[in-house]
């Protein structure tokens, strides 16, 4: 293997001595020797190679004229060096540059000379040939230009060591130092292209695109990250296609099928020139102008596709180019061009046919056509006004890639001039130690390269970064056809800045932009239509999710722009209109008391408590009369008190729900009916132990007793106030806001503990029953004794208002919660005040009177001192709209 090697070493070291090695170049001797590899021609012809025969080398086709332009800047760059009385003193820089011919073959042919001429020394070869008299070591080389011919190059220079500065390569993939030791650049990496490039399609909020990249380590690697970067845009790719110069004319046109019918407007490609020329020919053949395109670096200036008979497909094309530079002095060194003056460059003679369509004397392109081989051209002399003629190459009005190849050659330069004035102890080599500039190695330049640092002469830092590329911005331009001839301009629209935040590295002026050459407007490349406001994107099964449905918003969500992916809900107080383009605030609602209902409520209320008042005074006004004593008008004072606190306690549950009335409505709805029911079972209980007892004794004067009733109330009372007071201790009631109704706000009261209200209320309940259950007892007193049928009845007025009360209650929300307890109330309070004293507060002037002990023996007014207590058992009412059973029961101390 390593007699290999040396075969191949010393192969190329013959081609170098030799004049071909590839045959055309550009070359200058030196005391310092550059490489360089420039693109002179598009591609090779494609030829079989049957190995009947010696292969031969293949043939370059497609003169480039602007990379003949960029070679012409890295000679004008080094001779400028030598020029210079500052750079470089008394070191003349040579060069040696080839023609790669845009191929990987091409380049590595011309690499191999590169390396084996460095290595022939260390590799003493002496006895295989003499050797003496090669020229200098190439310490450096200045390209390649595409990406996939650098990657090539690279992993042979890297071998070795030897610095490589491109011009043009912007393959991410070529930043991996571990694998490109020696690759440097002046362009930068296509990691920011690809992110620049989603910018531009969110930017114009497309989602529906077709990718194309060239199938080489330039395009993939792009278009990978493009896709990520798509991806995290939720943008979406409809065709994602690998293109190349070589593909059969059946491939083309099954691509360009493709496209046609792609509802995708936008086209990104990521590739060189060549590989998208022929895609481009296909879609001006077909003559498809509904495309927009956008370019990447490699070819948004490419003058292959920049034609004027191009451009009603490609006019409006979107391109990102690099930064333009200023070469003071390139313009009048590339107008003194001439074949006689540059022996020295054997491409001039080429450029020179290929510019003036003719042939130079002793061409051997003339032999060619004089064998009929080629098209038959005229003689030219040589010295023909270049001036005079419309080429690519005079075109230095935007200085790109030109300049970048003129930074490179620089930047070798100053590396060359920190060695050379180096001081020892300083230096980046071994204990601080200098390299010596007359005996120089490529590693050694490679070393002081990646330490960099200096400010050129107009001014910019250069300075490699960690991965050895140059941080430049992106200029970004748009294809238009000259009013003036017609011809294709490169218009600067906007620019990229890689520095700064995200959000603020895209700037366009889309008034600049003629879409398709003529429109202002900017193409629609969507997969669905935008969603109006008030919908959202909805999702096709089996679709991308750039493909979509408007689907309309719920109620409670609103989108008040177009294109929504979602619906935002509204907040808590809000509600949707019914476009569901915006919120607004929902109406709050509670039982006012301003509303009618609130209003009809707090009626019934007031006359509640009026009534029970009017009844309280005619009381405490006939105080002393028998009909009102026989009612036991301590006991029904309280009662009348009670019923006034039932009929306010309704009261508190209209208005809006606070705090504290949250917490003093139940307990005084509870307390007051306990209170109210308490007396009328104190009087209920007394009433049947006074019938069942015959005849009075001194126990039943003991158990009738005013101050055991009143106890008793109080007893039954506090049991209540224990439960309201444990509850609010525990669980406290509190305003609260129900949100969950459509536009409407409800506010109401949180009970706190719903057990908590049931014992409440259970309690009342059977005190009623005990009640109840006296007052039914009580049937089988004397037949005109009816004091305990109205009891009963109010009774069964209030068992029947709060057990409708229950599934009402838990049936209802909002302002109604309240509304039905209040009714409850009322009506149960009212229930009680018109049967217990509605019966009372008529007294009409003929009344009869007959007393009746409870066996009913009639006795005589005179027996009354002997009994301390008369029974009233009829009253005759004839014409009294009333019937009043009256019980006159007298105190025992009366």
């Amino acid at each position: 293997m390593r007699l290999f090697l040396y075969y191949l070493l010393v192969l190329g070291s013959n081609y170098v001595i030799s004049t071909y090695g590839p045959h055309q170049r550009a070359q200058m001797t030196g005391d310092i020797l550059l490489g360089g590899l420039f693109p002179m021609h598009f591609g090779v012809a494609s030829k079989d190679q049957d190995l009947a025969a010696r292969p031969e080398s293949t043939q370059c086709v497609r003169f480039n004229f602007r990379g003949f332009r960029w070679l012409q800047a890295m000679i004008f760059a080094i001779e400028e060096i030598n020029n210079s009385s500052i750079l470089l003193p008394n070191i003349t820089l040579g060069y040696r540059i080839f023609d790669t011919c845009n191929t990987v073959s091409k380049a590595l042919e011309a690499t191999l000379s590169f390396v084996a001429q460095n290595k022939i020394d260390s590799l003493n070869l002496d006895e295989f040939c003499n050797c003496t008299d090669h020229i200098p070591s190439t310490i450096a080389v200045v390209g390649a230009a595409g990406s996939a011919v650098s990657t090539a190059v690279a992993n042979l220079l890297g071998l070795f060591y030897i610095p490589q500065i491109s011009y043009a390569s912007s393959s991410r993939l070529l930043s991996n130092k571990n694998q490109y030791k020696s690759f440097m650049r002046t362009i930068p990496t296509d990691e920011y292209q690809a992110t620049a490039m989603a910018d531009i399609i969110e930017y114009f909020q497309w989602n529906w695109v077709i990718a194309v990249a060239s199938d080489d380590d330039y395009g993939r690697p792009g278009i990978e990250k493009f896709e990520k970067e798509m991806e995290e845009r939720d943008i979406c790719i409809h065709l994602n296609e690998l293109i190349s110069q070589y593909f059969e004319d059946h491939e083309i046109r099954a691509l360009a099928d493709r496209i046609e019918n792609s509802t995708a407007k936008v086209i990104v490609v990521f590739a060189g020139g060549p590989d998208i020329e022929p895609l481009i020919k296909e879609m001006v053949r077909r003559n498809i102008t509904d495309r927009t395109w956008l370019a990447s670096e490699a070819w948004a200036s490419s003058s292959l596709i920049a034609k004027p008979e191009y451009l009603d497909v490609v006019g409006g094309t979107i391109g990102f180019a690099l930064r333009a530079g200023l070469i003071p002095g390139f313009r009048e060194f590339l107008q003194q061009v001439q074949p006689k003056k540059d022996s020295h460059n054997e491409f001039v003679r080429e450029f020179w046919e290929e510019t003036f369509n003719c042939y130079l004397e002793d061409s051997p392109r003339l032999q060619e056509s004089e064998n009929g081989s080629t098209s038959f051209r005229p003689l030219c002399t040589g010295e023909e006004d270049i001036t005079s003629v419309e080429t690519p190459y005079l075109d230095y009005t935007h200085l790109r890639i030109s300049y970048n190849a003129y930074v490179a050659v620089y930047s070798i330069a100053q590396a060359l001039q920190d060695i050379f004035t180096c001081t020892p102890g300083r230096g980046l080599f071994a204990n601080n130690s200098c390299a010596d500039i007359r005996k120089i190695e490529a590693w050694q330049v490679l070393k002081q390269l990646r330490h960099l640092n200096y400010t050129n002469s107009i001014g910019e830092k250069m300075q490699f970064d960690e991965n050895a590329d140059l941080v430049a911005n992106y200029t970004i331009i748009t294809w238009q056809r000259s009013t003036e001839d017609g011809s294709v301009m490169f218009k600067e629209v906007g620019y990229y800045n890689i520095h700064a935040k995200r959000g603020g590295k895209l700037s366009i002026d889309k008034t600049k932009i003629l879409w398709n050459g003529y429109y202002s407007e900017v193409p629609f490349s969507n997969c669905s239509e935008d969603c109006e406001p008030g919908t959202r994107k909805g999702i096709i099964d089996s679709m991308p999710t750039c493909c979509f449905e408007c689907t309309e918003c719920s109620d409670g969500e609103f989108s008040n722009h177009r294109d929504a992916s979602v619906c935002t809900k509204c907040p808590n107080n809000s509600w949707s209109n019914g476009n569901h383009t915006f919120c607004f605030l929902k109406e709050i609602e509670f039982l006012s008391w301003t509303e009618p209902f609130g209003i009809a409520l707090a009626i019934c209320a007031v006359v509640g408590v009026v009534l029970t008042a009017f009844v309280m005074g005619v009381f405490i006004r006939f105080r002393n009369t028998p009909i009102v004593k026989a009612t036991n008008r301590e006991l029904s004072y309280v009662l009348l008190f009670s019923l006034i606190c039932c009929f306010s306690s309704s009261l508190i549950f209209i208005g809006e729900p606070q705090d504290w009335t949250c917490r003093l409505r139940q307990p005084a709805f509870g307390i007051s009916f306990v209170l109210c029911i308490s007396c009328i079972l104190v009087k209920t209980n007394r009433v049947l132990l006074v019938f069942e007892a015959k005849i009075p004794t001194s126990l039943h004067r003991k158990w009738w007793g005013l101050n055991l009733q009143f106890l008793l109330v109080f007893l039954f009372t506090f049991v209540q106030v224990t439960i309201c007071v444990v509850w609010l201790y525990n669980a406290p009631p509190s305003s609260y806001r129900n949100y969950d109704i459509d536009e409407i706000i409800f506010i109401t009261c949180n009970e706190g503990s719903v057990m908590a209200l049931g014992f409440l209320i259970g309690y009342t309940c059977l005190l009623a029953a005990i009640c109840f259950f006296f007052a039914f007892k009580s049937r089988k007193l004397p037949e005109n004794f009816t004091e305990a049928k109205f009891i009963t009845f109010s009774m069964l007025i209030f068992f029947i208002v709060w057990i409708s009360f229950i599934p009402a209650y838990f049936s209802t929300y909002g302002k109604f919660v309240a509304a039905v307890e209040a009714i409850a109330i009322l009506a149960s309070s009212f229930g009680q005040l018109a049967c217990i004293f509605f019966n009372k507060v008529h007294y009409p002037q003929n009344i009869s009177l007959g007393f009746y002990l409870t066996d009913n023996h009639k006795i005589a007014h005179n027996h009354e001192k002997h009994f301390s207590e008369v029974f009233l058992c009829s009253v005759d009412l004839h014409e009294s709209p009333f019937t009043l059973i009256l019980l006159l029961l007298t105190d025992f101390t009366n």
